[in-house]
Protein backbone atom coordinates (compact mmCIF):
# COMPACT_ATOMS: atom_id res chain seq x y z
CA UNK A 1 0.00 0.00 0.00
CA UNK A 2 1.30 3.45 -0.92
CA UNK A 3 2.12 5.60 2.10
CA UNK A 4 2.83 8.64 -0.08
CA UNK A 5 1.60 9.53 -3.57
CA UNK A 6 2.91 12.39 -5.69
CA UNK A 7 0.72 13.46 -8.58
CA UNK A 8 2.06 15.77 -11.29
CA UNK A 9 4.05 17.85 -8.80
CA UNK A 10 5.48 21.12 -10.10
CA UNK A 11 7.76 23.67 -8.45
CA UNK A 12 8.81 26.75 -10.40
CA UNK A 13 10.92 29.49 -8.82
CA UNK A 14 10.13 32.90 -10.35
CA UNK A 15 12.99 35.02 -11.69
CA UNK A 16 12.67 38.73 -11.00
CA UNK A 17 14.69 41.48 -12.67
CA UNK A 18 14.83 45.24 -12.74
CA UNK A 19 14.12 47.87 -10.11
CA UNK A 20 10.49 46.81 -9.67
CA UNK A 21 11.28 43.09 -9.52
CA UNK A 22 9.27 42.25 -12.63
CA UNK A 23 8.99 38.53 -13.31
CA UNK A 24 11.04 37.54 -16.36
CA UNK A 25 10.86 33.75 -16.23
CA UNK A 26 10.89 30.64 -14.06
CA UNK A 27 13.44 28.11 -12.85
CA UNK A 28 11.64 24.81 -13.49
CA UNK A 29 13.13 22.86 -10.59
CA UNK A 30 10.45 20.13 -10.45
CA UNK A 31 8.37 19.68 -13.57
CA UNK A 32 5.48 17.24 -13.44
CA UNK A 33 6.73 14.46 -11.12
CA UNK A 34 4.41 11.55 -10.33
CA UNK A 35 5.41 8.56 -8.20
CA UNK A 36 4.46 6.65 -5.06
CA UNK A 37 6.35 5.49 -1.98
CA UNK A 38 5.21 2.21 -0.43
CA UNK A 39 4.85 1.78 3.31
CA UNK A 40 8.10 0.49 4.85
CA UNK A 41 10.25 0.77 1.71
CA UNK A 42 13.26 2.89 0.84
CA UNK A 43 12.85 4.78 -2.43
CA UNK A 44 16.17 6.14 -3.69
CA UNK A 45 16.29 9.26 -5.86
CA UNK A 46 19.41 9.86 -7.97
CA UNK A 47 20.50 12.39 -10.55
CA UNK A 48 23.09 15.02 -11.32
CA UNK A 49 23.52 18.06 -9.08
CA UNK A 50 20.90 20.69 -9.85
CA UNK A 51 18.30 18.31 -11.29
CA UNK A 52 15.72 19.09 -8.57
CA UNK A 53 16.19 16.22 -6.10
CA UNK A 54 16.41 18.31 -2.92
CA UNK A 55 13.62 20.63 -4.06
CA UNK A 56 11.35 17.61 -4.58
CA UNK A 57 12.23 16.24 -1.14
CA UNK A 58 11.43 19.53 0.57
CA UNK A 59 8.20 19.94 -1.38
CA UNK A 60 7.01 16.59 0.00
CA UNK A 61 7.11 18.07 3.52
CA UNK A 62 5.93 21.49 2.28
CA UNK A 63 9.10 23.11 3.55
CA UNK A 64 8.91 24.57 0.04
CA UNK A 65 5.39 25.17 -1.26
CA UNK A 66 4.72 23.40 -4.59
CA UNK A 67 3.53 25.49 -7.53
CA UNK A 68 0.92 22.86 -8.45
CA UNK A 69 0.17 19.16 -8.16
CA UNK A 70 -0.93 16.92 -5.31
CA UNK A 71 0.83 15.18 -2.43
CA UNK A 72 -1.21 12.51 -0.65
CA UNK A 73 0.09 11.06 2.64
CA UNK A 74 -1.88 8.30 4.37
CA UNK A 75 -4.83 9.08 2.07
CA UNK A 76 -4.84 12.75 3.11
CA UNK A 77 -4.06 15.48 0.59
CA UNK A 78 -1.45 17.54 2.40
CA UNK A 79 -1.24 20.15 -0.38
CA UNK A 80 -4.68 21.41 0.74
CA UNK A 81 -3.95 21.50 4.49
CA UNK A 82 -3.86 24.75 6.42
CA UNK A 83 -0.91 25.72 8.63
CA UNK A 84 -2.19 24.12 11.85
CA UNK A 85 -3.19 20.82 10.22
CA UNK A 86 0.12 20.64 8.35
CA UNK A 87 1.97 21.24 11.60
CA UNK A 88 0.26 18.20 13.10
CA UNK A 89 1.08 16.12 10.02
CA UNK A 90 4.79 16.95 10.32
CA UNK A 91 4.92 14.75 13.40
CA UNK A 92 4.77 11.86 10.93
CA UNK A 93 7.02 13.40 8.27
CA UNK A 94 10.58 14.45 9.04
CA UNK A 95 13.82 15.27 7.20
CA UNK A 96 17.52 14.62 7.73
CA UNK A 97 19.41 17.48 6.12
CA UNK A 98 22.53 17.23 3.98
CA UNK A 99 24.92 19.41 5.96
CA UNK A 100 25.41 18.27 9.57
CA UNK A 101 27.35 21.48 10.26
CA UNK A 102 24.65 23.92 9.11
CA UNK A 103 21.47 22.06 10.13
CA UNK A 104 22.02 22.29 13.91
CA UNK A 105 21.54 25.56 15.81
CA UNK A 106 24.98 26.41 17.31
CA UNK A 107 23.34 28.27 20.21
CA UNK A 108 21.30 25.29 21.38
CA UNK A 109 22.52 22.31 23.37
CA UNK A 110 22.02 18.85 21.89
CA UNK A 111 19.25 18.02 24.34
CA UNK A 112 17.36 21.15 23.32
CA UNK A 113 17.81 20.43 19.60
CA UNK A 114 16.44 16.89 19.84
CA UNK A 115 13.70 17.78 22.31
CA UNK A 116 12.48 20.94 20.56
CA UNK A 117 9.88 19.09 18.49
CA UNK A 118 8.54 17.30 21.56
CA UNK A 119 8.04 20.67 23.26
CA UNK A 120 6.48 22.36 20.22
CA UNK A 121 3.90 19.58 19.84
CA UNK A 122 3.24 19.38 23.59
CA UNK A 123 4.28 15.74 23.79
CA UNK A 124 6.70 15.92 26.71
CA UNK A 125 8.29 18.39 29.13
CA UNK A 126 10.50 18.44 32.21
CA UNK A 127 11.98 15.13 33.32
CA UNK A 128 9.94 13.13 30.82
CA UNK A 129 11.39 15.22 27.98
CA UNK A 130 14.92 14.67 29.23
CA UNK A 131 14.37 10.92 29.60
CA UNK A 132 13.07 10.64 26.04
CA UNK A 133 15.98 12.62 24.64
CA UNK A 134 18.44 10.48 26.61
CA UNK A 135 16.86 7.35 25.15
CA UNK A 136 17.14 8.78 21.62
CA UNK A 137 20.81 9.65 22.15
CA UNK A 138 21.47 6.07 23.19
CA UNK A 139 19.45 4.75 20.24
CA UNK A 140 21.64 6.57 17.69
CA UNK A 141 24.92 5.59 19.36
CA UNK A 142 25.69 8.70 21.43
CA UNK A 143 26.36 8.87 25.15
CA UNK A 144 23.84 10.28 27.61
CA UNK A 145 26.45 12.62 29.11
CA UNK A 146 26.59 14.41 25.75
CA UNK A 147 23.07 15.76 26.39
CA UNK A 148 24.31 19.19 27.51
CA UNK A 149 26.98 19.77 24.86
CA UNK A 150 26.86 22.15 21.91
CA UNK A 151 27.06 21.06 18.23
CA UNK A 152 30.61 22.39 17.75
CA UNK A 153 31.86 19.80 20.25
CA UNK A 154 30.90 16.92 17.93
CA UNK A 155 32.39 15.44 14.76
CA UNK A 156 30.48 15.43 11.46
CA UNK A 157 29.31 11.86 11.94
CA UNK A 158 28.12 12.56 15.48
CA UNK A 159 26.26 15.66 14.30
CA UNK A 160 24.45 13.61 11.68
CA UNK A 161 23.47 11.13 14.41
CA UNK A 162 21.96 14.09 16.26
CA UNK A 163 20.03 14.94 13.09
CA UNK A 164 18.74 11.35 12.92
CA UNK A 165 17.68 11.48 16.59
CA UNK A 166 15.82 14.74 15.95
CA UNK A 167 13.94 13.13 13.04
CA UNK A 168 12.98 10.16 15.23
CA UNK A 169 11.88 12.21 18.25
CA UNK A 170 8.26 12.56 17.11
CA UNK A 171 7.89 8.89 16.06
CA UNK A 172 7.86 9.81 12.37
CA UNK A 173 6.71 7.25 9.79
CA UNK A 174 8.23 8.92 6.73
CA UNK A 175 11.73 10.42 6.60
CA UNK A 176 13.34 12.34 3.75
CA UNK A 177 17.10 11.71 3.86
CA UNK A 178 18.46 14.57 1.75
CA UNK A 179 22.07 13.64 0.88
CA UNK A 180 22.32 12.55 4.50
CA UNK A 181 25.82 11.06 4.19
CA UNK A 182 27.38 13.07 1.35
CA UNK A 183 29.32 15.39 3.69
CA UNK A 184 30.88 12.50 5.64
CA UNK A 185 33.94 10.38 4.97
CA UNK A 186 33.48 6.80 3.76
CA UNK A 187 33.85 4.99 7.08
CA UNK A 188 31.38 7.33 8.81
CA UNK A 189 28.99 7.00 5.84
CA UNK A 190 28.85 3.26 6.44
CA UNK A 191 28.06 3.78 10.13
CA UNK A 192 25.20 6.19 9.42
CA UNK A 193 23.76 3.98 6.66
CA UNK A 194 23.83 0.94 8.95
CA UNK A 195 22.17 3.02 11.67
CA UNK A 196 19.40 4.13 9.30
CA UNK A 197 18.75 0.54 8.20
CA UNK A 198 18.67 -0.73 11.80
CA UNK A 199 16.22 2.02 12.77
CA UNK A 200 14.05 1.25 9.75
CA UNK A 201 13.72 -2.37 10.83
CA UNK A 202 13.04 -1.43 14.45
CA UNK A 203 10.50 1.35 13.85
CA UNK A 204 9.09 0.32 10.43
CA UNK A 205 10.23 3.58 8.85
CA UNK A 206 9.78 4.63 5.22
CA UNK A 207 12.68 6.51 3.61
CA UNK A 208 12.85 8.84 0.63
CA UNK A 209 16.61 8.63 0.14
CA UNK A 210 18.14 11.39 -2.00
CA UNK A 211 21.72 10.99 -3.20
CA UNK A 212 24.04 11.44 -6.17
CA UNK A 213 26.11 8.43 -5.06
CA UNK A 214 24.80 5.49 -7.07
CA UNK A 215 26.54 2.81 -5.01
CA UNK A 216 25.07 4.07 -1.74
CA UNK A 217 21.59 4.17 -3.28
CA UNK A 218 22.04 0.62 -4.56
CA UNK A 219 22.98 -0.51 -1.05
CA UNK A 220 20.04 1.01 0.82
CA UNK A 221 17.14 1.20 -1.67
CA UNK A 222 14.29 -1.14 -2.54
CA UNK A 223 13.38 0.96 -5.59
CA UNK A 224 15.27 3.70 -7.41
CA UNK A 225 13.98 6.71 -9.36
CA UNK A 226 16.27 8.58 -11.74
CA UNK A 227 15.72 12.33 -12.14
CA UNK A 228 16.89 14.60 -14.94
CA UNK A 229 16.13 18.31 -15.23
CA UNK A 230 13.10 18.19 -12.94
CA UNK A 231 11.53 15.02 -14.36
CA UNK A 232 11.59 11.30 -13.51
CA UNK A 233 13.07 9.47 -16.51
CA UNK A 234 13.20 5.94 -15.07
CA UNK A 235 11.96 4.12 -11.99
CA UNK A 236 12.26 0.44 -11.04
CA UNK A 237 13.49 -1.92 -8.36
CA UNK A 238 17.13 -1.42 -7.40
CA UNK A 239 18.07 -4.73 -9.04
CA UNK A 240 16.43 -3.73 -12.34
CA UNK A 241 18.01 -0.28 -12.39
CA UNK A 242 21.51 -1.63 -11.81
CA UNK A 243 21.29 -4.70 -14.06
CA UNK A 244 18.71 -3.83 -16.72
CA UNK A 245 18.46 -0.03 -17.00
CA UNK A 246 16.80 1.18 -20.20
CA UNK A 247 16.98 4.96 -20.33
CA UNK A 248 20.19 6.31 -21.95
CA UNK A 249 20.68 8.78 -19.10
CA UNK A 250 20.48 6.04 -16.46
CA UNK A 251 23.01 3.98 -18.39
CA UNK A 252 25.36 6.95 -18.59
CA UNK A 253 25.06 7.58 -14.84
CA UNK A 254 25.81 3.95 -14.02
CA UNK A 255 28.80 3.88 -16.35
CA UNK A 256 30.29 6.85 -14.47
CA UNK A 257 30.20 5.04 -11.12
CA UNK A 258 33.60 3.62 -10.11
CA UNK A 259 33.93 -0.17 -10.13
CA UNK A 260 36.04 -1.57 -7.24
CA UNK A 261 37.68 -4.19 -9.45
CA UNK A 262 40.93 -3.27 -11.25
CA UNK A 263 40.64 -6.27 -13.59
CA UNK A 264 37.22 -5.28 -14.89
CA UNK A 265 37.06 -2.76 -17.70
CA UNK A 266 33.66 -1.09 -17.71
CA UNK A 267 32.54 0.84 -20.77
CA UNK A 268 32.23 4.54 -19.97
CA UNK A 269 29.42 6.44 -21.67
CA UNK A 270 30.53 10.04 -22.02
CA UNK A 271 27.66 12.50 -22.38
CA UNK A 272 28.10 15.43 -24.74
CA UNK A 273 27.64 19.01 -23.55
CA UNK A 274 26.37 20.31 -20.23
CA UNK A 275 23.07 19.93 -18.43
CA UNK A 276 20.63 22.42 -20.05
CA UNK A 277 19.36 25.32 -17.98
CA UNK A 278 16.13 24.67 -16.03
CA UNK A 279 15.16 28.24 -16.96
CA UNK A 280 14.82 27.27 -20.61
CA UNK A 281 14.79 23.47 -20.90
CA UNK A 282 14.87 21.83 -24.35
CA UNK A 283 11.63 21.02 -26.13
CA UNK A 284 10.43 17.43 -26.27
CA UNK A 285 12.63 15.08 -24.24
CA UNK A 286 14.85 17.24 -22.05
CA UNK A 287 17.71 14.76 -22.48
CA UNK A 288 17.72 14.71 -26.30
CA UNK A 289 20.54 17.29 -26.85
CA UNK A 290 22.95 14.94 -25.02
CA UNK A 291 21.56 11.59 -26.15
CA UNK A 292 23.39 9.53 -28.76
CA UNK A 293 20.13 7.73 -29.70
CA UNK A 294 18.01 10.88 -30.17
CA UNK A 295 15.55 10.91 -33.08
CA UNK A 296 13.51 13.70 -34.60
CA UNK A 297 10.49 12.95 -32.41
CA UNK A 298 12.65 13.32 -29.28
CA UNK A 299 13.01 17.04 -29.95
CA UNK A 300 9.34 17.49 -30.77
CA UNK A 301 7.34 15.44 -28.27
CA UNK A 302 7.89 14.87 -24.55
CA UNK A 303 7.94 11.14 -23.68
CA UNK A 304 5.62 9.99 -20.90
CA UNK A 305 6.61 7.56 -18.17
CA UNK A 306 5.41 4.19 -19.51
CA UNK A 307 5.45 1.03 -17.40
CA UNK A 308 6.35 -2.56 -18.09
CA UNK A 309 5.25 -4.13 -14.81
CA UNK A 310 6.97 -2.05 -12.12
CA UNK A 311 9.63 -0.68 -14.48
CA UNK A 312 8.85 2.83 -15.73
CA UNK A 313 10.80 4.52 -18.56
CA UNK A 314 10.21 7.90 -20.19
CA UNK A 315 11.82 7.40 -23.60
CA UNK A 316 10.74 7.33 -27.25
CA UNK A 317 13.51 4.89 -28.18
CA UNK A 318 13.75 2.42 -25.29
CA UNK A 319 11.25 0.77 -22.97
CA UNK A 320 7.53 -0.02 -23.25
CA UNK A 321 6.67 3.42 -24.62
CA UNK A 322 9.21 3.26 -27.47
CA UNK A 323 7.83 4.35 -30.85
CA UNK A 324 11.10 4.41 -32.83
CA UNK A 325 14.02 1.99 -32.92
CA UNK A 326 17.62 2.84 -31.98
CA UNK A 327 20.27 2.68 -34.69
Amino acid sequence: MALLEIRNLVKYFPIAAGFFGRKTGDVKAVDGVSLSVEDGETLGLVGESGCGKSTLGRCLLRLIEPTSGEIVFENEKITDMDFDRMREMRRKMQIIFQDPYASLNPRMRVGEIIGEGLQIHGIASGDELKDRVMALLSKVGLREEQYGRYPHEFSGGQRQRIGVARALALNAKFIVADEAVSALDVSIQAQILNLLQDLQEEFDLTYFFISHDLRIVEHVSDRVAVMYLGKIVEIASADQIYTDSQHPYTRALLSAAPVPDPTRKAERIVLQGDVPSPINPPSGCSFHPRCQFAKKICAEEEPQLAYDGDHGIACHVFGPGAIVKPN
